[in-house]
Protein backbone atom coordinates (compact mmCIF):
# COMPACT_ATOMS: atom_id res chain seq x y z
CA UNK A 1 0.00 0.00 0.00
CA UNK A 2 1.43 3.43 -0.93
CA UNK A 3 2.19 5.65 2.01
CA UNK A 4 -0.34 8.40 2.70
CA UNK A 5 2.11 10.50 4.65
CA UNK A 6 4.63 10.71 7.46
CA UNK A 7 3.22 10.97 11.00
CA UNK A 8 5.14 11.77 14.18
CA UNK A 9 3.53 10.73 17.47
CA UNK A 10 4.89 12.45 20.60
CA UNK A 11 3.38 10.97 23.78
CA UNK A 12 4.91 9.84 27.07
CA UNK A 13 2.46 6.92 27.46
CA UNK A 14 3.71 3.77 25.75
CA UNK A 15 0.23 2.35 25.37
CA UNK A 16 -0.97 5.48 23.58
CA UNK A 17 1.99 5.38 21.20
CA UNK A 18 1.24 1.72 20.44
CA UNK A 19 -2.48 2.40 19.89
CA UNK A 20 -1.82 5.26 17.46
CA UNK A 21 0.82 3.30 15.53
CA UNK A 22 -1.49 0.24 15.30
CA UNK A 23 -4.30 2.49 14.09
CA UNK A 24 -2.39 4.57 11.52
CA UNK A 25 0.13 2.12 10.02
CA UNK A 26 -2.48 -0.24 8.49
CA UNK A 27 -4.11 2.82 6.90
CA UNK A 28 -0.96 3.54 4.92
CA UNK A 29 0.74 6.11 7.15
CA UNK A 30 4.43 5.88 8.02
CA UNK A 31 4.59 6.42 11.80
CA UNK A 32 7.53 7.48 13.98
CA UNK A 33 7.32 7.59 17.78
CA UNK A 34 8.84 9.86 20.44
CA UNK A 35 8.49 9.61 24.24
CA UNK A 36 8.71 13.30 25.10
CA UNK A 37 8.95 16.77 23.64
CA UNK A 38 12.73 16.97 23.40
CA UNK A 39 12.96 13.65 21.52
CA UNK A 40 10.10 14.68 19.22
CA UNK A 41 11.81 17.97 18.35
CA UNK A 42 15.03 16.12 17.53
CA UNK A 43 13.17 13.78 15.15
CA UNK A 44 11.21 16.65 13.61
CA UNK A 45 14.40 18.59 12.85
CA UNK A 46 15.92 15.57 11.08
CA UNK A 47 12.97 14.46 8.95
CA UNK A 48 9.95 15.95 7.16
CA UNK A 49 6.57 15.07 8.67
CA UNK A 50 3.16 15.74 7.21
CA UNK A 51 1.45 15.79 10.61
CA UNK A 52 2.31 15.59 14.30
CA UNK A 53 0.12 14.05 17.03
CA UNK A 54 1.23 15.71 20.25
CA UNK A 55 0.20 14.99 23.84
CA UNK A 56 -0.45 18.07 25.94
CA UNK A 57 0.64 16.71 29.33
CA UNK A 58 4.16 15.26 29.28
CA UNK A 59 7.26 15.43 31.46
CA UNK A 60 10.04 17.72 30.29
CA UNK A 61 9.13 20.80 28.29
CA UNK A 62 5.46 19.79 27.96
CA UNK A 63 3.07 19.79 25.03
CA UNK A 64 2.36 23.51 24.56
CA UNK A 65 6.04 24.42 24.70
CA UNK A 66 6.82 21.59 22.25
CA UNK A 67 4.13 22.99 19.95
CA UNK A 68 5.79 26.40 20.01
CA UNK A 69 9.19 24.92 19.17
CA UNK A 70 7.75 22.77 16.35
CA UNK A 71 6.23 25.84 14.73
CA UNK A 72 9.54 27.66 15.02
CA UNK A 73 11.14 24.85 13.02
CA UNK A 74 8.31 24.83 10.46
CA UNK A 75 5.72 27.58 10.51
CA UNK A 76 3.40 25.46 8.34
CA UNK A 77 3.57 22.35 10.55
CA UNK A 78 0.21 20.63 11.08
CA UNK A 79 -0.10 19.61 14.73
CA UNK A 80 -3.04 17.85 16.41
CA UNK A 81 -3.01 18.13 20.21
CA UNK A 82 -4.20 15.13 22.23
CA UNK A 83 -5.12 15.40 25.91
CA UNK A 84 -7.08 13.71 28.64
CA UNK A 85 -7.51 17.14 30.27
CA UNK A 86 -9.22 18.97 27.43
CA UNK A 87 -10.30 22.08 29.23
CA UNK A 88 -11.54 24.99 27.16
CA UNK A 89 -8.48 27.05 28.16
CA UNK A 90 -6.06 24.36 26.99
CA UNK A 91 -7.76 24.02 23.62
CA UNK A 92 -7.84 27.77 23.08
CA UNK A 93 -4.18 28.13 24.06
CA UNK A 94 -3.14 25.40 21.64
CA UNK A 95 -5.19 26.81 18.77
CA UNK A 96 -3.89 30.33 19.40
CA UNK A 97 -0.33 29.02 19.25
CA UNK A 98 -1.06 27.48 15.85
CA UNK A 99 -2.31 23.94 16.42
CA UNK A 100 -4.46 22.49 13.64
CA UNK A 101 -6.91 20.82 16.02
CA UNK A 102 -7.38 19.33 19.51
CA UNK A 103 -8.66 15.82 20.36
CA UNK A 104 -9.68 14.52 23.77
CA UNK A 105 -8.78 11.11 25.16
CA UNK A 106 -10.33 8.60 24.91
CA UNK A 107 -11.10 9.09 21.23
CA UNK A 108 -13.01 7.20 18.57
CA UNK A 109 -10.73 5.59 15.98
CA UNK A 110 -12.76 6.96 13.07
CA UNK A 111 -12.62 10.43 14.60
CA UNK A 112 -8.84 10.54 14.80
CA UNK A 113 -8.44 8.99 11.33
CA UNK A 114 -10.69 11.74 9.95
CA UNK A 115 -8.69 14.43 11.74
CA UNK A 116 -5.36 13.04 10.48
CA UNK A 117 -6.66 12.84 6.90
CA UNK A 118 -7.96 16.42 7.12
CA UNK A 119 -4.67 17.69 8.53
CA UNK A 120 -2.62 16.04 5.80
CA UNK A 121 -4.99 17.41 3.14
CA UNK A 122 -4.40 20.88 4.56
CA UNK A 123 -0.64 20.25 4.48
CA UNK A 124 -0.83 19.19 0.82
CA UNK A 125 -2.74 22.36 -0.10
CA UNK A 126 -0.13 24.49 1.68
CA UNK A 127 2.64 22.72 -0.23
CA UNK A 128 0.81 23.21 -3.53
CA UNK A 129 0.47 26.94 -2.84
CA UNK A 130 4.17 27.17 -2.00
CA UNK A 131 5.09 25.36 -5.22
CA UNK A 132 2.78 27.67 -7.17
CA UNK A 133 4.34 30.73 -5.55
CA UNK A 134 7.84 29.49 -6.34
CA UNK A 135 6.78 28.71 -9.90
CA UNK A 136 5.29 32.17 -10.32
CA UNK A 137 8.39 33.77 -8.85
CA UNK A 138 10.72 31.76 -11.06
CA UNK A 139 8.54 32.46 -14.09
CA UNK A 140 8.53 36.18 -13.47
CA UNK A 141 12.25 36.26 -12.81
CA UNK A 142 13.19 34.20 -15.87
CA UNK A 143 10.77 35.59 -18.41
CA UNK A 144 10.67 39.25 -17.45
CA UNK A 145 13.79 40.57 -15.74
CA UNK A 146 16.91 39.71 -17.71
CA UNK A 147 20.49 40.77 -17.12
CA UNK A 148 23.64 39.82 -15.28
CA UNK A 149 25.25 43.22 -14.85
CA UNK A 150 26.17 44.34 -11.30
CA UNK A 151 23.42 46.97 -11.46
CA UNK A 152 20.75 44.37 -12.26
CA UNK A 153 22.04 41.93 -9.65
CA UNK A 154 21.53 44.72 -7.12
CA UNK A 155 17.95 45.12 -8.38
CA UNK A 156 17.34 41.35 -7.98
CA UNK A 157 18.65 41.47 -4.41
CA UNK A 158 16.40 44.42 -3.54
CA UNK A 159 13.33 42.69 -4.99
CA UNK A 160 14.05 39.60 -2.91
CA UNK A 161 14.51 41.69 0.23
CA UNK A 162 11.45 43.90 -0.12
CA UNK A 163 8.95 41.39 -1.54
CA UNK A 164 7.84 39.91 1.82
CA UNK A 165 7.32 43.35 3.40
CA UNK A 166 4.23 45.55 3.12
CA UNK A 167 6.06 48.88 2.82
CA UNK A 168 5.54 51.13 -0.18
CA UNK A 169 8.13 50.95 -2.95
CA UNK A 170 9.17 53.67 -5.40
CA UNK A 171 10.65 52.43 -8.68
CA UNK A 172 12.57 55.04 -10.65
CA UNK A 173 14.24 55.06 -14.02
CA UNK A 174 13.93 56.32 -17.57
CA UNK A 175 11.04 55.31 -19.83
CA UNK A 176 11.41 51.77 -21.11
CA UNK A 177 13.72 50.47 -18.37
CA UNK A 178 11.15 47.98 -17.04
CA UNK A 179 9.60 49.60 -13.98
CA UNK A 180 6.33 47.69 -14.27
CA UNK A 181 8.24 44.44 -14.66
CA UNK A 182 9.96 45.12 -11.33
CA UNK A 183 6.61 45.95 -9.71
CA UNK A 184 5.11 42.68 -10.95
CA UNK A 185 8.13 40.74 -9.70
CA UNK A 186 7.74 42.26 -6.23
CA UNK A 187 4.07 41.28 -6.12
CA UNK A 188 4.45 37.75 -7.47
CA UNK A 189 7.43 37.08 -5.19
CA UNK A 190 5.34 38.01 -2.13
CA UNK A 191 2.57 36.33 -0.13
CA UNK A 192 0.18 38.83 -1.75
CA UNK A 193 0.33 36.79 -4.96
CA UNK A 194 -1.96 34.31 -3.18
CA UNK A 195 -4.26 36.75 -1.42
CA UNK A 196 -4.91 39.43 -4.02
CA UNK A 197 -4.43 40.82 -7.51
CA UNK A 198 -1.75 42.93 -9.11
CA UNK A 199 -3.46 46.02 -10.51
CA UNK A 200 -1.47 48.33 -12.80
CA UNK A 201 -2.57 51.94 -13.33
CA UNK A 202 -0.89 54.36 -15.74
CA UNK A 203 -1.91 57.63 -14.09
CA UNK A 204 -0.90 59.70 -17.13
CA UNK A 205 -3.41 57.88 -19.35
CA UNK A 206 -6.43 58.73 -17.19
CA UNK A 207 -7.86 62.27 -17.39
CA UNK A 208 -7.35 64.07 -14.08
CA UNK A 209 -11.11 64.59 -13.63
CA UNK A 210 -11.68 60.82 -13.82
CA UNK A 211 -8.65 59.60 -11.89
CA UNK A 212 -10.23 59.74 -8.41
CA UNK A 213 -13.24 57.77 -9.62
CA UNK A 214 -10.95 55.15 -11.20
CA UNK A 215 -8.84 54.78 -8.07
CA UNK A 216 -11.47 55.04 -5.34
CA UNK A 217 -14.74 54.26 -7.09
CA UNK A 218 -18.04 56.14 -6.84
CA UNK A 219 -21.65 55.74 -5.86
CA UNK A 220 -24.58 56.08 -8.21
CA UNK A 221 -25.26 59.75 -8.89
CA UNK A 222 -21.95 60.91 -7.42
CA UNK A 223 -21.45 63.06 -10.51
CA UNK A 224 -22.99 63.62 -13.92
CA UNK A 225 -22.79 60.38 -15.84
CA UNK A 226 -22.45 58.14 -12.77
CA UNK A 227 -25.49 56.04 -13.64
CA UNK A 228 -24.36 53.16 -11.44
CA UNK A 229 -21.95 52.52 -8.61
CA UNK A 230 -18.41 51.56 -9.60
CA UNK A 231 -15.74 49.75 -7.62
CA UNK A 232 -12.40 51.59 -7.52
CA UNK A 233 -9.07 50.02 -8.39
CA UNK A 234 -7.91 50.20 -4.76
CA UNK A 235 -10.85 48.00 -3.80
CA UNK A 236 -10.11 45.65 -6.71
CA UNK A 237 -6.53 45.33 -5.45
CA UNK A 238 -7.55 44.66 -1.82
CA UNK A 239 -5.24 42.01 -0.40
CA UNK A 240 -2.82 42.49 -3.29
CA UNK A 241 -0.72 45.25 -4.83
CA UNK A 242 -1.48 48.35 -6.88
CA UNK A 243 1.11 49.79 -9.25
CA UNK A 244 0.80 53.54 -9.83
CA UNK A 245 2.89 54.39 -12.87
CA UNK A 246 3.74 58.01 -13.74
CA UNK A 247 2.91 59.05 -10.18
CA UNK A 248 3.96 62.66 -10.81
CA UNK A 249 0.97 63.21 -13.11
CA UNK A 250 -1.52 62.78 -10.25
CA UNK A 251 -3.24 66.13 -9.50
CA UNK A 252 -2.86 67.72 -6.03
CA UNK A 253 -6.35 66.83 -4.75
CA UNK A 254 -5.82 63.17 -5.64
CA UNK A 255 -2.38 63.25 -4.02
CA UNK A 256 -4.07 64.22 -0.75
CA UNK A 257 -6.49 61.28 -0.97
CA UNK A 258 -3.65 58.90 -1.82
CA UNK A 259 -1.75 60.08 1.24
CA UNK A 260 -4.75 59.22 3.41
CA UNK A 261 -4.92 55.70 1.93
CA UNK A 262 -1.28 55.14 2.85
CA UNK A 263 -1.63 56.59 6.36
CA UNK A 264 -5.05 55.27 7.39
CA UNK A 265 -5.41 52.21 5.13
CA UNK A 266 -8.84 53.42 4.12
CA UNK A 267 -10.59 55.41 1.37
CA UNK A 268 -14.03 56.82 0.66
CA UNK A 269 -15.64 56.39 -2.77
CA UNK A 270 -16.87 59.55 -4.45
CA UNK A 271 -20.39 60.35 -3.29
CA UNK A 272 -20.12 58.11 -0.23
CA UNK A 273 -19.68 59.12 3.41
CA UNK A 274 -18.47 55.84 4.90
CA UNK A 275 -14.75 55.06 4.62
CA UNK A 276 -13.73 51.56 3.58
CA UNK A 277 -10.75 49.70 4.96
CA UNK A 278 -8.31 48.31 2.44
CA UNK A 279 -5.13 46.24 2.62
CA UNK A 280 -3.15 47.18 -0.48
CA UNK A 281 0.57 47.45 -1.07
CA UNK A 282 1.40 50.52 -3.13
CA UNK A 283 4.22 50.38 -5.66
CA UNK A 284 4.74 53.70 -7.44
CA UNK A 285 6.96 54.56 -10.39
CA UNK A 286 8.22 57.64 -12.14
CA UNK A 287 10.70 58.55 -14.86
CA UNK A 288 11.17 62.06 -13.47
CA UNK A 289 13.01 63.43 -10.44
CA UNK A 290 10.41 63.45 -7.66
CA UNK A 291 12.60 65.61 -5.41
CA UNK A 292 12.65 68.32 -8.06
CA UNK A 293 8.88 67.99 -8.43
CA UNK A 294 8.56 68.55 -4.68
CA UNK A 295 10.84 71.58 -4.83
CA UNK A 296 8.82 72.97 -7.74
CA UNK A 297 5.60 72.56 -5.76
CA UNK A 298 4.17 70.01 -8.18
CA UNK A 299 4.22 67.10 -5.75
CA UNK A 300 3.41 66.88 -2.04
CA UNK A 301 6.48 66.50 0.13
CA UNK A 302 4.67 64.34 2.72
CA UNK A 303 3.44 61.98 -0.01
CA UNK A 304 6.95 61.75 -1.47
CA UNK A 305 8.35 60.54 1.85
CA UNK A 306 5.50 58.06 2.26
CA UNK A 307 6.17 56.60 -1.18
CA UNK A 308 9.95 56.66 -1.01
CA UNK A 309 10.29 54.16 1.84
CA UNK A 310 12.17 51.77 -0.44
CA UNK A 311 13.64 53.00 -3.70
CA UNK A 312 14.62 50.69 -6.56
CA UNK A 313 16.40 52.50 -9.37
CA UNK A 314 16.64 50.97 -12.82
CA UNK A 315 19.68 52.19 -14.75
CA UNK A 316 19.32 52.98 -18.47
CA UNK A 317 20.37 50.28 -20.91
CA UNK A 318 23.29 52.38 -22.16
CA UNK A 319 24.82 52.10 -18.68
CA UNK A 320 24.57 48.30 -18.58
CA UNK A 321 25.64 47.15 -22.02
CA UNK A 322 26.62 43.75 -20.64
CA UNK A 323 22.89 43.00 -20.48
CA UNK A 324 22.28 43.63 -24.18
CA UNK A 325 23.31 40.11 -25.25
CA UNK A 326 21.12 38.18 -22.75
CA UNK A 327 18.22 40.57 -23.39
CA UNK A 328 18.55 40.08 -27.14
CA UNK A 329 18.63 36.31 -26.78
CA UNK A 330 15.58 36.46 -24.50
CA UNK A 331 13.60 38.51 -27.03
CA UNK A 332 14.64 36.22 -29.90
CA UNK A 333 13.21 33.27 -27.96
CA UNK A 334 10.04 35.17 -27.09
CA UNK A 335 9.20 36.45 -30.57
CA UNK A 336 10.35 33.31 -32.37
CA UNK A 337 7.85 31.42 -30.26
CA UNK A 338 5.07 33.96 -30.82
CA UNK A 339 5.61 34.12 -34.59
CA UNK A 340 6.23 30.47 -35.30
CA UNK A 341 9.89 31.04 -36.17
CA UNK A 342 12.89 29.02 -35.09
CA UNK A 343 15.72 31.54 -35.04
CA UNK A 344 19.06 30.78 -33.50
CA UNK A 345 19.95 32.62 -30.30
CA UNK A 346 23.54 32.86 -31.51
CA UNK A 347 24.41 36.48 -32.27
CA UNK A 348 27.14 37.23 -34.77
CA UNK A 349 29.95 39.56 -33.58
CA UNK A 350 28.98 42.28 -36.08
CA UNK A 351 25.30 42.27 -34.98
CA UNK A 352 26.26 42.31 -31.30
CA UNK A 353 28.70 45.17 -31.92
CA UNK A 354 25.96 47.21 -33.63
CA UNK A 355 23.55 46.56 -30.76
CA UNK A 356 26.13 47.46 -28.12
CA UNK A 357 27.19 50.68 -29.85
CA UNK A 358 23.67 52.04 -30.23
CA UNK A 359 22.66 54.38 -27.32
CA UNK A 360 19.12 52.93 -26.90
CA UNK A 361 17.26 56.10 -25.90
CA UNK A 362 14.13 53.96 -25.51
CA UNK A 363 16.00 51.49 -23.29
CA UNK A 364 14.86 47.86 -22.98
CA UNK A 365 11.49 48.65 -24.55
CA UNK A 366 13.20 49.92 -27.70
CA UNK A 367 15.53 46.92 -27.83
CA UNK A 368 12.51 44.62 -27.55
CA UNK A 369 10.70 46.23 -30.48
CA UNK A 370 13.91 46.19 -32.55
CA UNK A 371 14.39 42.46 -31.97
CA UNK A 372 10.70 41.73 -32.56
CA UNK A 373 11.02 43.42 -35.96
CA UNK A 374 14.26 41.58 -36.71
CA UNK A 375 12.74 38.19 -35.90
CA UNK A 376 9.78 38.84 -38.19
CA UNK A 377 11.78 40.02 -41.23
CA UNK A 378 14.77 37.66 -40.89
CA UNK A 379 15.23 35.67 -44.12
CA UNK A 380 17.31 32.94 -42.48
CA UNK A 381 17.49 31.25 -39.10
CA UNK A 382 19.73 33.98 -37.71
CA UNK A 383 19.41 37.74 -37.24
CA UNK A 384 21.75 39.60 -39.59
CA UNK A 385 22.72 43.25 -39.91
CA UNK A 386 20.09 43.91 -42.56
CA UNK A 387 17.41 42.92 -40.04
CA UNK A 388 18.26 45.91 -37.83
CA UNK A 389 16.78 49.37 -38.19
CA UNK A 390 18.92 51.92 -40.02
CA UNK A 391 19.47 54.12 -36.97
CA UNK A 392 20.93 51.17 -35.05
CA UNK A 393 23.52 50.69 -37.79
CA UNK A 394 24.29 54.42 -37.71
CA UNK A 395 24.25 55.34 -33.99
CA UNK A 396 25.62 58.83 -34.64
CA UNK A 397 22.31 59.67 -36.25
CA UNK A 398 20.40 58.56 -33.16
CA UNK A 399 22.16 60.64 -30.52
CA UNK A 400 20.32 63.07 -28.29
CA UNK A 401 19.46 66.44 -29.69
CA UNK A 402 20.48 68.74 -26.85
CA UNK A 403 17.91 71.32 -25.85
CA UNK A 404 15.75 70.96 -28.95
CA UNK A 405 14.42 68.34 -31.28
CA UNK A 406 15.49 67.91 -34.88
CA UNK A 407 15.41 65.08 -37.35
CA UNK A 408 18.21 62.53 -36.87
CA UNK A 409 20.79 62.84 -39.58
CA UNK A 410 20.99 59.79 -41.85
CA UNK A 411 22.89 59.23 -45.07
CA UNK A 412 20.32 57.95 -47.53
CA UNK A 413 21.55 56.13 -50.62
CA UNK A 414 19.25 57.55 -53.30
CA UNK A 415 21.23 55.81 -56.06
CA UNK A 416 19.69 52.48 -55.06
CA UNK A 417 16.23 53.86 -54.47
CA UNK A 418 14.25 54.32 -51.26
CA UNK A 419 10.68 54.22 -50.03
CA UNK A 420 9.94 57.89 -49.47
CA UNK A 421 7.02 57.29 -47.11
CA UNK A 422 8.94 54.66 -45.12
CA UNK A 423 11.78 57.14 -44.57
CA UNK A 424 9.38 59.91 -43.58
CA UNK A 425 7.62 57.58 -41.13
CA UNK A 426 10.96 56.49 -39.65
CA UNK A 427 11.98 60.11 -39.06
CA UNK A 428 8.60 60.92 -37.51
CA UNK A 429 8.86 57.95 -35.14
CA UNK A 430 12.37 58.93 -34.06
CA UNK A 431 11.37 62.58 -33.55
CA UNK A 432 8.39 61.58 -31.41
CA UNK A 433 10.51 59.17 -29.35
CA UNK A 434 13.15 61.81 -28.71
CA UNK A 435 10.56 64.41 -27.75
CA UNK A 436 8.96 61.98 -25.31
CA UNK A 437 12.36 61.10 -23.84
CA UNK A 438 13.25 64.79 -23.41
CA UNK A 439 9.97 65.49 -21.64
CA UNK A 440 9.98 62.36 -19.48
CA UNK A 441 7.06 60.85 -21.39
CA UNK A 442 4.79 63.90 -20.91
CA UNK A 443 2.74 63.99 -24.11
CA UNK A 444 1.50 67.58 -23.80
CA UNK A 445 5.04 68.93 -23.39
CA UNK A 446 6.30 66.70 -26.19
CA UNK A 447 3.57 68.02 -28.50
CA UNK A 448 4.56 71.60 -27.67
CA UNK A 449 8.22 70.79 -28.34
CA UNK A 450 7.32 69.33 -31.74
CA UNK A 451 4.95 72.14 -32.66
CA UNK A 452 1.95 69.77 -32.78
CA UNK A 453 -1.36 69.86 -30.99
CA UNK A 454 -2.05 67.13 -28.43
CA UNK A 455 -4.61 65.33 -30.60
CA UNK A 456 -2.24 65.06 -33.56
CA UNK A 457 0.60 63.72 -31.44
CA UNK A 458 -1.65 61.22 -29.70
CA UNK A 459 -2.93 60.02 -33.08
CA UNK A 460 0.61 59.52 -34.39
CA UNK A 461 1.65 57.66 -31.24
CA UNK A 462 -1.25 55.25 -31.72
CA UNK A 463 -0.70 54.97 -35.46
CA UNK A 464 2.98 54.09 -35.08
CA UNK A 465 2.29 51.96 -31.98
CA UNK A 466 4.87 53.90 -29.97
CA UNK A 467 4.97 52.72 -26.37
CA UNK A 468 4.90 55.60 -23.90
Amino acid sequence: MPKKGNVLVIDDEEIMRDVLESLLSPEGYRVDLAKQGEEGLARFSEKTYDIVLLDVSMPGIGGLRTLEELLKLDGDAVVIMITAFATFETAVAALELGAFSCIRKPFENEHILKKVAGGIARRRKDEERQVLRRTLRASVDRSQIVGNSPAMREVYDLIEQVAPARSTVLVTGESGTGKEVVARSIHFSSPRAESGQFVAVNCSNIPSELLESELFGHTRGAFTGAVSAKKGLFEVADGGSIFLDEITTIPPETQARLLRVIQEREFTPLGDTSPRKVDVRIIAATNTDLRRAVQAGDFREDLFYRLNVINIHLPPLRNRRADILPLTQHFIRKYSRENGRNLSEQISPEVLLALEQYPWPGNVRELETAIERAVIIARSDQITLDCLRAEILNPDGAEGLGSGVSAPSQNIDLAHGISFYDEVSRFEIELIRQALDLTGGHQSRAAKLLGLNNTTLNSKIKSYNIKV
